[in-house]
């Protein structure tokens, strides 16, 4: 049977049980406000019954405080990391997306259909006055605003490429920085529940790091027991966490993590012919790699993966996106030649884009993907059909030559209108136009009976003070047409620009210079003739700012959509690990009072002891 004392000690443990729920509600009182704080729950059940070997067999023997646990549903946790990942994907696009249609509209005075304006008019004058210098050179001169234009826009999107690039390396430091604390905190939380408490403080500091980390990139977290492999059903207090981002990649697992490194590009490594020099490709790292280190072993983080997620996806989708379109096609033959070294292999390709210089993207140099293996190529060439070769440099295919019958490519698929995208469309635009000017100019005669010059044309990579000159625009064994001229070195010829007079005013060279056919030509041209997809070539603005537009509006609609969401999802939350101050009131009362009936039934016990020792010589 109990001893005379057992209901002091019932009492007792409700007492410590009462002051155990005082203290944690004081506690979820004094951390209502406190972000990410989960409330806090004693966790109680009744001691294990006495047998007393009565009718009444069991005598009861208090309560038992097992622990302090947080209110926490892992199952809204999930949806709301879930819904970050949206979030933080929409919001980049949105931000980067409204900064370029900044970019493209036009302002009436400097933007696109202004100037295009200007020089249909300018184009009027000349036909009004053909024999004139000063009509003809304020025509060269509007067409030189054109191409300013192009150049000033080219500048402006490779500014904003860079700022991409820069953001996807401080989205990699974060997370970098993110996973060490994480896996402090794992460490310090093992320690402290080895020992059979509760770190439920620690737990609320690495559930936010979670939180934000799913704002940057897509996570998967998993947490599970830790088993004594010699005695499975003993509690071990501790847990293994592991984090897996961009599609199941590990970041982190325990107490050891990986680093996510930017490493630039070299000169020869674009994958866009318009791309910014010293993009970042994105590698795996151990977590002790140093700025530097040449001798880390470095893994590959696939820029292409569609599972990335989080800001860094929509960085990349800004960075990178190039609406599908990249070079691509089947190897059918490499050839090594043994005394040189090198190696040639000839791709063909099945993309009607693909058979049109003006939409091409190729870089002059750069790598080339084979059967998983990347090859360096120092140039290649087009036979105006559906086959390009490419001339690999020694040091690439030392150990190997790529296999026939497989896919080659250079870049890769990027299902957004990104960068790259509008790059394209403007140099499409500008080796069009070029092309389409160049050939009514070059047909035509000054107003001095000279043969016609040749209007646009680009500044050579290799030298910006050269320009391409018509024969290497033109050139029936370069197929390459245009594809030299791009919106980022598009100029008006130097000589047209320094003596207008060498503009062809004239079709026939006979007749006198007030002849204006020509101009007219051209005129007709600019106003009628369909020339970038399926509009005129002063509607371009039109067609690619449309472009622009839909991508904003949809990218802000949809980072309204996950925002609602994100508030909707953590109501929710709160509603389960929110601190409710009427709630805790309410329970401050219920703990006060069973504290002092707690109490009350120790003094009682009290009297009755008295009574029973002091009074009846027991």
């Amino acid at each position: 049977m109990p001893s005379t004392f057992f209901g002091l000690n019932i009492a007792a443990s409700g007492l410590r049980a009462a002051n155990a729920a005082l203290n944690t509600t004081a506690n979820n009182i004094a951390n209502a406000n406190t972000d990410s704080y989960s409330r806090q729950k004693v966790e109680q059940q009744a001691s294990d019954a006495l047998r007393v070997f009565t009718t009444y067999g069991t005598a009861g023997a208090g309560v038992d405080t097992i622990s302090i646990e947080r209110i926490r549903d892992q199952f809204y946790d999930n949806k709301y990391r879930d819904n970050e990942s949206l979030l933080g994907r929409v919001t980049q696009r949105n931000y980067f997306n409204q900064l370029t249609q900044e970019y493209f509209k036009d302002d009436g005075t400097t933007g696109f259909s202004s100037l295009f304006s200007k020089m249909e008019a300018a184009l009027q004058d000349v036909m009004k006055a053909s024999g004139t210098s000063e009509s003809k050179a304020t025509f060269v001169s509007s067409v030189s605003q054109i191409t300013d234009y192009f150049n000033h826009m080219s500048t402006s999107l490779q500014n904003l490429q860079n700022d991409i690039n820069q953001e996807i390396k401080m989205d990699c430091d974060t997370i970098n920085s993110y996973a060490q604390q994480i896996c402090s905190l794992n460490e310090q939380i093992n320690v402290i529940e080895m020992q059979g408490s509760k770190a439920n403080e620690l737990r609320d500091q690495r559930d936010e790091l979670l939180d934000k980390l799913s704002k940057i990139v897509d996570i998967e977290v998993t947490e599970t027991k830790v088993v004594d492999v010699n005695q499975p059903d003993r509690e071990t207090g501790a847990t293994r966490l592991r984090v897996s981002i961009a599609g199941g990649q590990q970041l982190l697992d325990t107490n050891s993590f990986r680093k996510l490194i930017c490493v630039a590009r070299e000169p020869n490594e674009n994958v866009n012919q318009s791309d910014l020099e010293g993009l970042y490709d994105i590698k795996w790292a151990p977590s002790n790699f140093k700025e530097g280190d040449s001798t880390a072993k470095l893994d590959h983080f696939d820029l292409d993966n569609k599972l990335i997620g989080g800001e860094l996806q929509g960085l990349i989708d800004m960075r990178e996106g190039n609406n599908n379109f990249y070079f691509n096609g089947e190897v059918v033959r490499a050839i090594k030649d043994t005394v040189t070294g090198i190696t040639t292999v000839t791709i063909k390709v099945s993309n009607p884009d693909l058979m049109d210089m003006n939409k091409c993207t190729l870089p002059g140099a750069g790598k080339l993907e084979v059967a998983s293996k990347i090859y360096s190529y120092e140039g290649w060439e087009y036979d105006g059909g559906d086959t390009y070769t490419f001339k690999l440099t020694a040091d690439s295919t030392r150990s190997t030559i790529p296999p026939t019958g497989r896919t080659a490519q250079v870049g890769g698929a990027f299902d957004y209108q990104g960068i790259p995208y509008y790059m394209q469309q403007m140099n499409d635009w500008v080796r069009r136009f070029s092309a389409s000017v160049n050939d009514i100019m070059t047909k035509g005669y000054t107003s001095d009976s000279m043969e016609g010059q040749y209007v646009l044309t680009g500044t050579s990579n290799m030298d910006s003070s050269a320009q391409y000159s018509f024969e290497a625009l033109t050139s029936l064994s370069n197929n390459k047409g245009y594809y030299e001229v791009t919106a980022g070195n598009f100029i008006v010829a130097r000589e047209v620009k320094a003596n207008a007079d060498l503009l062809a005013t004239k079709m026939d060279v006979t007749e006198g210079e007030s002849e204006y056919l020509n101009i007219k030509h051209l005129y007709e041209f600019l106003t009628k003739e369909e020339m970038f997809r399926g509009a005129t070539s002063g509607e371009f603005l039109d067609k690619v700012l449309g472009d622009v537009a839909l991508n904003t509006s949809n990218s802000n609609t949809l980072e309204e959509t996950y925002t609602a969401l994100e508030n909707t999802i953590q109501n929710q939350r709160l509603s389960v690990m929110g601190v409710d101050s009427d709630e805790e009131a309410s329970a401050l009362v219920q703990f006060e009072h069973s504290y002092t009936l707690n109490s009350k039934m120790i003094n009682t016990l009290t009297k009755v002891y008295d009574r029973l020792i002091l009074e009846t010589g027991v």
